[in-house]
Protein backbone atom coordinates (compact mmCIF):
# COMPACT_ATOMS: atom_id res chain seq x y z
CA UNK A 1 0.00 0.00 0.00
CA UNK A 2 1.04 3.65 -0.35
CA UNK A 3 3.77 4.35 2.21
CA UNK A 4 3.01 8.07 2.17
CA UNK A 5 0.06 7.47 4.48
CA UNK A 6 1.74 4.76 6.56
CA UNK A 7 1.34 4.90 10.32
CA UNK A 8 4.37 3.75 12.29
CA UNK A 9 4.05 2.59 15.86
CA UNK A 10 6.49 3.66 18.56
CA UNK A 11 8.76 0.66 18.06
CA UNK A 12 8.88 1.20 14.30
CA UNK A 13 9.67 4.90 14.67
CA UNK A 14 12.45 4.13 17.14
CA UNK A 15 13.87 1.70 14.59
CA UNK A 16 13.53 4.32 11.84
CA UNK A 17 15.62 6.73 13.92
CA UNK A 18 18.27 4.06 14.53
CA UNK A 19 18.39 3.20 10.83
CA UNK A 20 18.73 6.90 9.96
CA UNK A 21 21.69 7.22 12.30
CA UNK A 22 23.20 4.02 10.91
CA UNK A 23 22.85 5.46 7.39
CA UNK A 24 25.10 8.37 8.34
CA UNK A 25 23.00 11.03 10.07
CA UNK A 26 24.35 11.67 13.58
CA UNK A 27 21.69 11.62 16.31
CA UNK A 28 22.73 15.16 17.25
CA UNK A 29 21.86 16.34 13.73
CA UNK A 30 18.61 14.40 13.71
CA UNK A 31 17.57 16.12 16.94
CA UNK A 32 18.60 19.50 15.54
CA UNK A 33 16.39 18.90 12.50
CA UNK A 34 13.45 17.92 14.71
CA UNK A 35 13.77 21.03 16.86
CA UNK A 36 14.16 23.18 13.75
CA UNK A 37 10.90 21.83 12.34
CA UNK A 38 9.07 22.66 15.58
CA UNK A 39 10.49 26.17 15.91
CA UNK A 40 9.65 26.88 12.26
CA UNK A 41 6.08 25.71 12.77
CA UNK A 42 5.77 28.01 15.79
CA UNK A 43 7.21 31.12 14.10
CA UNK A 44 4.94 30.60 11.08
CA UNK A 45 1.86 30.69 13.35
CA UNK A 46 2.69 33.14 16.13
CA UNK A 47 4.57 36.37 16.53
CA UNK A 48 7.28 36.60 19.17
CA UNK A 49 5.90 36.34 22.72
CA UNK A 50 6.98 34.89 26.08
CA UNK A 51 7.30 31.11 25.75
CA UNK A 52 8.14 28.37 28.22
CA UNK A 53 9.57 25.11 26.91
CA UNK A 54 8.84 22.17 29.20
CA UNK A 55 11.59 19.60 28.74
CA UNK A 56 11.67 15.99 29.85
CA UNK A 57 14.69 13.80 30.56
CA UNK A 58 14.81 12.00 27.19
CA UNK A 59 15.03 12.73 23.48
CA UNK A 60 11.75 14.65 23.51
CA UNK A 61 13.35 17.02 26.01
CA UNK A 62 16.39 17.29 23.76
CA UNK A 63 14.13 18.40 20.92
CA UNK A 64 12.73 21.00 23.32
CA UNK A 65 16.17 22.44 24.07
CA UNK A 66 16.73 22.90 20.33
CA UNK A 67 13.39 24.69 20.03
CA UNK A 68 14.23 26.97 22.96
CA UNK A 69 17.64 27.88 21.57
CA UNK A 70 16.35 28.59 18.08
CA UNK A 71 13.43 30.72 19.27
CA UNK A 72 15.79 32.66 21.54
CA UNK A 73 18.19 33.24 18.65
CA UNK A 74 15.22 34.65 16.72
CA UNK A 75 14.57 37.20 19.47
CA UNK A 76 11.81 35.43 21.37
CA UNK A 77 11.71 35.70 25.16
CA UNK A 78 12.23 32.03 26.09
CA UNK A 79 12.53 30.13 29.32
CA UNK A 80 13.17 26.40 29.87
CA UNK A 81 11.81 24.20 32.65
CA UNK A 82 13.31 20.74 33.08
CA UNK A 83 11.78 17.64 34.67
CA UNK A 84 14.47 16.04 36.83
CA UNK A 85 18.13 16.93 37.05
CA UNK A 86 20.40 18.18 34.31
CA UNK A 87 22.83 15.36 35.07
CA UNK A 88 20.23 12.78 34.04
CA UNK A 89 20.39 13.97 30.42
CA UNK A 90 22.52 11.82 28.12
CA UNK A 91 23.53 11.56 24.48
CA UNK A 92 22.12 14.00 21.95
CA UNK A 93 19.72 15.43 24.53
CA UNK A 94 22.67 16.30 26.81
CA UNK A 95 24.52 17.87 23.89
CA UNK A 96 21.66 20.21 23.00
CA UNK A 97 20.92 21.01 26.64
CA UNK A 98 24.52 22.17 27.04
CA UNK A 99 24.06 24.51 24.08
CA UNK A 100 21.30 26.27 26.03
CA UNK A 101 23.36 28.93 27.80
CA UNK A 102 20.57 30.36 29.93
CA UNK A 103 18.92 29.43 33.21
CA UNK A 104 16.97 26.21 33.58
CA UNK A 105 14.00 26.17 35.96
CA UNK A 106 12.32 23.28 37.69
CA UNK A 107 9.29 21.93 35.86
CA UNK A 108 6.40 22.97 38.10
CA UNK A 109 3.24 25.00 37.56
CA UNK A 110 5.12 28.06 38.83
CA UNK A 111 7.23 27.98 35.66
CA UNK A 112 4.14 28.89 33.63
CA UNK A 113 3.92 32.39 35.09
CA UNK A 114 4.06 35.00 32.35
CA UNK A 115 4.14 32.49 29.50
CA UNK A 116 1.88 33.14 26.53
CA UNK A 117 2.91 29.97 24.71
CA UNK A 118 3.87 26.56 26.11
CA UNK A 119 5.90 23.87 24.34
CA UNK A 120 5.34 20.33 25.62
CA UNK A 121 8.66 18.54 25.16
CA UNK A 122 8.24 16.40 28.26
CA UNK A 123 7.69 12.83 27.08
CA UNK A 124 6.05 12.53 23.67
CA UNK A 125 5.45 8.93 22.63
CA UNK A 126 8.25 7.68 24.87
CA UNK A 127 5.80 7.44 27.76
CA UNK A 128 4.00 4.14 28.26
CA UNK A 129 2.24 4.92 31.54
CA UNK A 130 -0.06 7.56 32.96
CA UNK A 131 1.27 11.10 33.27
CA UNK A 132 1.90 11.84 36.96
CA UNK A 133 3.75 14.18 39.29
CA UNK A 134 5.04 17.62 38.30
CA UNK A 135 4.57 16.94 34.58
CA UNK A 136 0.87 16.14 35.01
CA UNK A 137 0.33 19.11 37.35
CA UNK A 138 2.13 21.56 35.08
CA UNK A 139 0.41 20.53 31.86
CA UNK A 140 -2.98 20.54 33.61
CA UNK A 141 -2.23 24.05 34.89
CA UNK A 142 -1.28 25.19 31.37
CA UNK A 143 -4.55 23.81 30.06
CA UNK A 144 -6.50 25.57 32.79
CA UNK A 145 -4.81 28.87 31.94
CA UNK A 146 -5.86 28.32 28.30
CA UNK A 147 -2.37 29.15 27.08
CA UNK A 148 -1.73 27.75 23.58
CA UNK A 149 0.11 24.44 23.92
CA UNK A 150 2.38 22.95 21.26
CA UNK A 151 3.37 19.28 21.52
CA UNK A 152 6.49 17.66 20.13
CA UNK A 153 5.79 14.17 18.72
CA UNK A 154 2.51 13.60 20.61
CA UNK A 155 1.00 15.39 23.60
CA UNK A 156 2.62 13.92 26.70
CA UNK A 157 0.20 11.36 28.11
CA UNK A 158 -1.14 10.27 24.71
CA UNK A 159 -0.10 6.71 23.91
CA UNK A 160 1.51 6.70 20.49
CA UNK A 161 0.30 3.22 19.55
CA UNK A 162 -3.31 3.46 20.72
CA UNK A 163 -4.41 7.09 21.08
CA UNK A 164 -5.29 6.40 24.72
CA UNK A 165 -5.06 9.54 26.86
CA UNK A 166 -3.53 9.02 30.30
CA UNK A 167 -3.35 12.50 31.77
CA UNK A 168 -2.81 14.31 28.47
CA UNK A 169 -4.30 17.73 27.82
CA UNK A 170 -5.44 19.33 24.59
CA UNK A 171 -2.90 21.04 22.34
CA UNK A 172 -3.40 23.43 19.43
CA UNK A 173 -0.49 22.06 17.42
CA UNK A 174 1.48 18.81 17.34
CA UNK A 175 4.64 18.46 15.29
CA UNK A 176 5.74 14.89 14.61
CA UNK A 177 8.41 13.48 12.32
CA UNK A 178 8.58 11.32 9.16
CA UNK A 179 5.22 9.60 9.63
CA UNK A 180 2.24 9.81 11.97
CA UNK A 181 1.66 7.22 14.64
CA UNK A 182 -1.67 5.46 15.29
CA UNK A 183 -2.12 7.69 18.36
CA UNK A 184 -2.34 10.74 16.09
CA UNK A 185 -5.43 9.40 14.31
CA UNK A 186 -7.21 7.25 16.91
CA UNK A 187 -9.51 8.89 19.42
CA UNK A 188 -9.15 10.36 21.95
CA UNK A 189 -5.55 11.13 21.00
CA UNK A 190 -6.57 12.64 17.69
CA UNK A 191 -8.82 15.09 19.48
CA UNK A 192 -5.96 16.21 21.73
CA UNK A 193 -3.35 16.76 19.02
CA UNK A 194 -4.86 19.85 17.40
CA UNK A 195 -3.30 20.56 14.02
CA UNK A 196 -0.80 17.84 13.17
CA UNK A 197 2.30 18.60 11.11
CA UNK A 198 4.45 15.75 9.83
CA UNK A 199 7.94 17.19 9.36
CA UNK A 200 10.69 15.80 7.18
CA UNK A 201 13.85 15.58 9.28
CA UNK A 202 15.91 13.58 6.85
CA UNK A 203 14.72 10.05 7.55
CA UNK A 204 15.46 8.15 4.33
CA UNK A 205 12.74 6.15 2.60
CA UNK A 206 15.17 3.25 2.63
CA UNK A 207 14.07 2.54 6.22
CA UNK A 208 11.02 0.86 4.64
CA UNK A 209 13.34 -1.90 3.49
CA UNK A 210 13.36 -3.06 7.11
CA UNK A 211 10.11 -1.55 8.40
CA UNK A 212 6.89 -2.96 6.97
CA UNK A 213 3.90 -0.84 8.02
CA UNK A 214 0.53 -2.53 8.34
CA UNK A 215 -1.55 0.49 9.38
CA UNK A 216 -2.36 3.49 7.23
CA UNK A 217 -4.31 6.72 7.44
CA UNK A 218 -7.17 6.59 4.96
CA UNK A 219 -6.47 8.49 1.76
CA UNK A 220 -7.42 8.02 -1.91
CA UNK A 221 -3.78 7.17 -2.62
CA UNK A 222 -4.44 3.80 -1.00
CA UNK A 223 -7.29 2.70 -3.24
CA UNK A 224 -7.83 5.14 -6.11
CA UNK A 225 -6.23 2.88 -8.71
CA UNK A 226 -8.58 0.04 -7.66
CA UNK A 227 -11.77 2.10 -7.70
CA UNK A 228 -14.10 0.75 -10.43
CA UNK A 229 -14.80 3.08 -13.36
CA UNK A 230 -17.22 2.69 -16.27
CA UNK A 231 -15.59 1.74 -19.57
CA UNK A 232 -16.64 2.27 -23.15
CA UNK A 233 -16.98 -1.47 -23.62
CA UNK A 234 -19.00 -1.95 -20.46
CA UNK A 235 -22.74 -2.14 -19.84
CA UNK A 236 -25.06 -2.30 -16.87
CA UNK A 237 -24.45 -6.02 -16.46
CA UNK A 238 -20.67 -5.74 -16.43
CA UNK A 239 -20.98 -3.07 -13.73
CA UNK A 240 -22.54 -5.57 -11.34
CA UNK A 241 -25.93 -6.32 -9.86
CA UNK A 242 -26.38 -5.47 -6.17
CA UNK A 243 -29.04 -7.14 -4.04
CA UNK A 244 -30.39 -5.62 -0.82
CA UNK A 245 -32.60 -7.51 1.59
CA UNK A 246 -35.29 -4.97 2.48
CA UNK A 247 -36.99 -4.86 5.85
CA UNK A 248 -40.55 -4.21 6.99
CA UNK A 249 -42.06 -2.21 8.68
CA UNK A 250 -38.79 -0.22 8.71
CA UNK A 251 -38.22 0.53 5.05
CA UNK A 252 -36.17 3.72 4.88
CA UNK A 253 -32.86 2.12 5.84
CA UNK A 254 -32.80 -0.36 2.96
CA UNK A 255 -34.02 2.25 0.50
CA UNK A 256 -31.15 4.58 1.41
CA UNK A 257 -28.68 1.71 1.17
CA UNK A 258 -29.97 0.77 -2.28
CA UNK A 259 -29.72 4.36 -3.53
CA UNK A 260 -26.16 4.53 -2.25
CA UNK A 261 -25.25 1.29 -4.05
CA UNK A 262 -26.63 2.67 -7.29
CA UNK A 263 -24.86 6.01 -6.85
CA UNK A 264 -21.60 4.17 -6.30
CA UNK A 265 -21.91 2.72 -9.77
CA UNK A 266 -23.63 -0.65 -9.49
CA UNK A 267 -25.14 -1.30 -12.91
CA UNK A 268 -28.33 -2.73 -11.42
CA UNK A 269 -29.70 -2.64 -7.89
CA UNK A 270 -32.55 -4.76 -6.58
CA UNK A 271 -34.31 -4.78 -3.21
CA UNK A 272 -36.01 -8.01 -2.17
CA UNK A 273 -38.96 -7.16 0.10
CA UNK A 274 -41.92 -8.89 1.76
CA UNK A 275 -44.89 -8.66 -0.59
CA UNK A 276 -46.80 -6.60 1.98
CA UNK A 277 -44.13 -3.90 1.68
CA UNK A 278 -44.07 -3.80 -2.11
CA UNK A 279 -46.27 -0.67 -2.46
CA UNK A 280 -44.06 1.29 -0.04
CA UNK A 281 -40.80 0.42 -1.77
CA UNK A 282 -42.16 0.67 -5.30
CA UNK A 283 -43.62 4.10 -4.69
CA UNK A 284 -40.32 5.45 -3.37
CA UNK A 285 -37.92 3.92 -5.92
CA UNK A 286 -37.70 4.38 -9.66
CA UNK A 287 -34.44 3.10 -11.15
CA UNK A 288 -33.99 0.56 -8.35
CA UNK A 289 -35.91 -2.66 -8.91
CA UNK A 290 -38.16 -4.06 -6.18
CA UNK A 291 -38.64 -7.84 -6.01
CA UNK A 292 -41.54 -9.05 -3.85
CA UNK A 293 -41.11 -12.20 -1.76
CA UNK A 294 -44.40 -14.04 -1.49
CA UNK A 295 -43.26 -17.47 -0.28
CA UNK A 296 -40.50 -18.58 2.16
CA UNK A 297 -38.52 -20.22 -0.63
CA UNK A 298 -38.50 -17.08 -2.83
CA UNK A 299 -35.42 -15.60 -1.17
CA UNK A 300 -33.35 -18.74 -1.68
CA UNK A 301 -34.39 -18.85 -5.32
CA UNK A 302 -33.29 -15.24 -5.72
CA UNK A 303 -29.82 -16.03 -4.37
CA UNK A 304 -29.49 -18.83 -6.90
CA UNK A 305 -29.50 -16.23 -9.70
CA UNK A 306 -25.82 -15.93 -10.70
CA UNK A 307 -26.34 -12.46 -12.10
CA UNK A 308 -26.28 -10.97 -8.58
CA UNK A 309 -22.70 -10.04 -7.78
CA UNK A 310 -22.96 -8.80 -4.18
CA UNK A 311 -25.42 -8.88 -1.29
CA UNK A 312 -26.36 -6.68 1.66
CA UNK A 313 -28.51 -7.48 4.65
CA UNK A 314 -29.10 -5.63 7.89
CA UNK A 315 -30.51 -2.12 7.38
CA UNK A 316 -34.03 -2.19 8.82
CA UNK A 317 -34.06 -5.99 8.82
CA UNK A 318 -34.76 -6.61 12.50
CA UNK A 319 -32.57 -8.97 14.59
CA UNK A 320 -34.79 -11.97 13.89
CA UNK A 321 -34.24 -15.62 13.06
CA UNK A 322 -35.30 -14.83 9.51
CA UNK A 323 -32.58 -12.18 9.21
CA UNK A 324 -30.05 -14.63 10.59
CA UNK A 325 -31.07 -17.33 8.13
CA UNK A 326 -30.99 -14.95 5.18
CA UNK A 327 -27.53 -13.78 6.17
CA UNK A 328 -26.35 -17.38 6.37
CA UNK A 329 -27.78 -18.07 2.91
CA UNK A 330 -25.98 -15.05 1.47
CA UNK A 331 -22.69 -16.11 3.06
CA UNK A 332 -23.10 -19.69 1.84
CA UNK A 333 -23.18 -18.42 -1.74
CA UNK A 334 -19.53 -17.38 -1.43
CA UNK A 335 -20.32 -14.10 -3.17
CA UNK A 336 -19.33 -10.72 -1.66
CA UNK A 337 -21.64 -9.92 1.24
CA UNK A 338 -22.08 -6.95 3.57
CA UNK A 339 -23.59 -7.57 7.01
CA UNK A 340 -24.74 -4.48 8.85
CA UNK A 341 -26.87 -3.49 11.82
CA UNK A 342 -29.53 -6.10 12.67
CA UNK A 343 -27.80 -8.77 10.61
CA UNK A 344 -24.92 -8.56 13.10
CA UNK A 345 -27.08 -8.45 16.21
CA UNK A 346 -28.91 -11.54 14.97
CA UNK A 347 -25.76 -13.55 15.76
CA UNK A 348 -25.12 -12.14 19.23
CA UNK A 349 -25.95 -15.39 21.03
CA UNK A 350 -23.87 -17.54 18.68
CA UNK A 351 -21.06 -15.46 17.17
CA UNK A 352 -19.12 -18.63 16.31
CA UNK A 353 -21.88 -19.55 13.86
CA UNK A 354 -21.20 -16.31 11.99
CA UNK A 355 -17.45 -16.92 11.99
CA UNK A 356 -17.88 -20.39 10.50
CA UNK A 357 -20.35 -19.17 7.88
CA UNK A 358 -17.95 -16.63 6.35
CA UNK A 359 -16.40 -18.52 3.44
CA UNK A 360 -16.14 -15.78 0.82
CA UNK A 361 -15.52 -12.04 0.57
CA UNK A 362 -17.35 -10.37 3.45
CA UNK A 363 -17.50 -7.02 5.22
CA UNK A 364 -18.99 -6.45 8.66
CA UNK A 365 -19.88 -2.86 9.55
CA UNK A 366 -20.60 -2.66 13.30
CA UNK A 367 -20.70 0.36 15.56
CA UNK A 368 -19.27 -0.10 19.04
CA UNK A 369 -22.45 -1.57 20.50
CA UNK A 370 -22.87 -4.15 17.76
CA UNK A 371 -19.16 -4.94 17.90
CA UNK A 372 -19.38 -5.68 21.62
CA UNK A 373 -22.15 -8.21 21.04
CA UNK A 374 -19.95 -10.27 18.72
CA UNK A 375 -16.34 -9.64 19.70
CA UNK A 376 -14.09 -8.84 22.64
CA UNK A 377 -14.69 -5.16 23.38
CA UNK A 378 -11.52 -4.73 25.49
CA UNK A 379 -8.35 -2.93 24.42
CA UNK A 380 -7.77 -0.10 21.99
CA UNK A 381 -9.81 0.25 18.83
CA UNK A 382 -7.11 -0.77 16.37
CA UNK A 383 -6.18 -3.92 18.31
CA UNK A 384 -9.82 -4.91 18.76
CA UNK A 385 -10.65 -4.44 15.10
CA UNK A 386 -7.69 -6.47 13.90
CA UNK A 387 -8.40 -9.28 16.35
CA UNK A 388 -12.03 -9.41 15.23
CA UNK A 389 -11.06 -9.52 11.54
CA UNK A 390 -8.59 -12.34 12.17
CA UNK A 391 -11.14 -14.32 14.15
CA UNK A 392 -14.02 -14.17 11.70
CA UNK A 393 -12.12 -13.97 8.41
CA UNK A 394 -13.98 -10.87 7.23
CA UNK A 395 -13.06 -7.25 6.80
CA UNK A 396 -14.33 -5.41 9.88
CA UNK A 397 -15.33 -1.76 9.58
CA UNK A 398 -15.61 -0.56 13.18
CA UNK A 399 -17.43 2.72 12.77
CA UNK A 400 -16.99 6.00 14.62
CA UNK A 401 -15.22 9.32 14.24
CA UNK A 402 -12.04 7.24 13.84
CA UNK A 403 -13.46 4.33 11.83
CA UNK A 404 -11.03 1.43 11.54
CA UNK A 405 -11.08 -0.82 8.48
CA UNK A 406 -9.32 -4.04 9.48
CA UNK A 407 -8.44 -7.02 7.27
CA UNK A 408 -7.88 -10.62 8.38
CA UNK A 409 -4.27 -10.46 7.10
CA UNK A 410 -3.34 -7.76 9.65
CA UNK A 411 -3.64 -4.64 7.51
CA UNK A 412 -5.65 -1.72 8.83
CA UNK A 413 -6.75 1.70 7.63
CA UNK A 414 -7.84 4.42 10.04
CA UNK A 415 -10.19 7.08 8.73
CA UNK A 416 -9.86 10.73 9.74
CA UNK A 417 -12.13 12.76 7.44
CA UNK A 418 -15.54 12.05 9.02
CA UNK A 419 -17.22 15.22 10.31
CA UNK A 420 -19.41 15.20 13.44
CA UNK A 421 -22.49 15.73 11.25
CA UNK A 422 -22.32 12.04 10.26
CA UNK A 423 -23.66 11.19 13.69
CA UNK A 424 -27.20 11.09 12.35
CA UNK A 425 -29.72 8.29 11.95
CA UNK A 426 -29.30 6.30 8.76
CA UNK A 427 -25.79 7.39 7.82
CA UNK A 428 -24.51 3.88 8.52
CA UNK A 429 -27.15 2.42 6.19
CA UNK A 430 -25.84 4.66 3.42
CA UNK A 431 -22.29 3.51 4.13
CA UNK A 432 -23.27 -0.16 3.86
CA UNK A 433 -24.96 0.56 0.53
CA UNK A 434 -21.86 2.32 -0.75
CA UNK A 435 -19.82 -0.72 0.19
CA UNK A 436 -22.30 -2.96 -1.59
CA UNK A 437 -22.03 -0.89 -4.76
CA UNK A 438 -18.25 -1.18 -4.82
CA UNK A 439 -18.26 -4.90 -4.08
CA UNK A 440 -20.86 -5.49 -6.80
CA UNK A 441 -18.39 -3.99 -9.29
CA UNK A 442 -15.60 -6.30 -8.19
CA UNK A 443 -13.60 -4.17 -5.76
CA UNK A 444 -11.89 -6.18 -3.03
CA UNK A 445 -13.48 -5.94 0.46
CA UNK A 446 -10.59 -4.22 2.25
CA UNK A 447 -10.06 -1.50 -0.33
CA UNK A 448 -13.82 -1.13 -0.85
CA UNK A 449 -14.19 -0.57 2.88
CA UNK A 450 -11.51 2.11 2.91
CA UNK A 451 -12.89 3.83 -0.20
CA UNK A 452 -16.50 3.83 0.97
CA UNK A 453 -15.62 5.18 4.41
CA UNK A 454 -13.51 8.00 2.95
CA UNK A 455 -16.13 9.01 0.39
CA UNK A 456 -18.81 8.85 3.09
CA UNK A 457 -16.84 11.40 5.12
CA UNK A 458 -16.06 13.55 2.09
CA UNK A 459 -19.72 13.73 1.11
CA UNK A 460 -20.77 14.75 4.61
CA UNK A 461 -18.05 17.41 4.77
CA UNK A 462 -19.19 18.84 1.45
CA UNK A 463 -22.79 19.19 2.65
CA UNK A 464 -21.92 20.79 5.99
CA UNK A 465 -24.34 21.51 8.85
CA UNK A 466 -27.89 20.20 8.72
CA UNK A 467 -26.95 16.91 7.07
CA UNK A 468 -29.45 14.06 7.19
CA UNK A 469 -28.69 10.59 5.89
CA UNK A 470 -30.85 10.80 2.78
CA UNK A 471 -28.71 13.73 1.57
CA UNK A 472 -25.65 11.50 1.28
CA UNK A 473 -26.36 9.34 -1.81
CA UNK A 474 -26.95 12.36 -4.04
CA UNK A 475 -23.67 13.94 -2.90
CA UNK A 476 -21.65 10.95 -4.09
CA UNK A 477 -21.46 11.83 -7.83
CA UNK A 478 -19.57 15.03 -6.99
CA UNK A 479 -17.09 13.13 -4.83
CA UNK A 480 -16.59 10.44 -7.49
CA UNK A 481 -16.14 13.14 -10.15
CA UNK A 482 -13.28 14.71 -8.20
CA UNK A 483 -11.69 11.31 -7.66
CA UNK A 484 -11.93 10.65 -11.39
CA UNK A 485 -10.11 13.93 -12.08
CA UNK A 486 -7.49 13.06 -9.46
CA UNK A 487 -6.96 9.66 -11.07
CA UNK A 488 -6.67 11.20 -14.53
CA UNK A 489 -4.15 13.72 -13.24
CA UNK A 490 -2.08 10.98 -11.61
CA UNK A 491 -2.07 9.04 -14.88
CA UNK A 492 -1.21 12.03 -17.05
CA UNK A 493 1.97 11.42 -19.12
CA UNK A 494 3.08 15.02 -18.44
CA UNK A 495 3.45 14.18 -14.76
CA UNK A 496 6.01 11.51 -15.58
CA UNK A 497 7.89 13.15 -18.44
CA UNK A 498 11.50 14.33 -18.00
CA UNK A 499 10.39 17.92 -18.56
CA UNK A 500 8.03 17.79 -15.64
CA UNK A 501 10.80 16.88 -13.19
Amino acid sequence: MNRRTALLDVRQMTLADRLTVAAGTPSIDLMESAGTAVSKAITLRWTARPVIVLCGPGNNGGDGFVVARQLAESGWPVRVALLGSFDSLVGAARHHAERWQRAIEALTPVALEGAELVVDAVFGSGLSRALTGPAALTLAAASKKRVPLIAIDVPSGVMGDTGEALGAVSTVLTVTFFRKKPGHVLMPGRGLCGEVIVADIGTPLSVFEQIVPNSFENDPALWLSDLPWPTLAGNKYTRGHALVSGGYPITGAARMAARAAARMGAGLTTIAVPDVALPIYAAALISIMVHPLTAPEDFAALLDDPRFTAFLIGPGAGPSAETRNRALSMLASGRPTVLDADALTAFQTEPAVLDQAIIGPCVLTPHDGEFGRLFDAGGDKLTRSLAAARRCGAVVVLKGSDTVIAAPDGRAVINTNAPPSLATAGSGDVLSGMLLGLLAQGMTPFLAGAAAVWMHGAAASEFGPGLIAEDLPDLLPGIVRRLYMLRAEAASPSRHSPASG
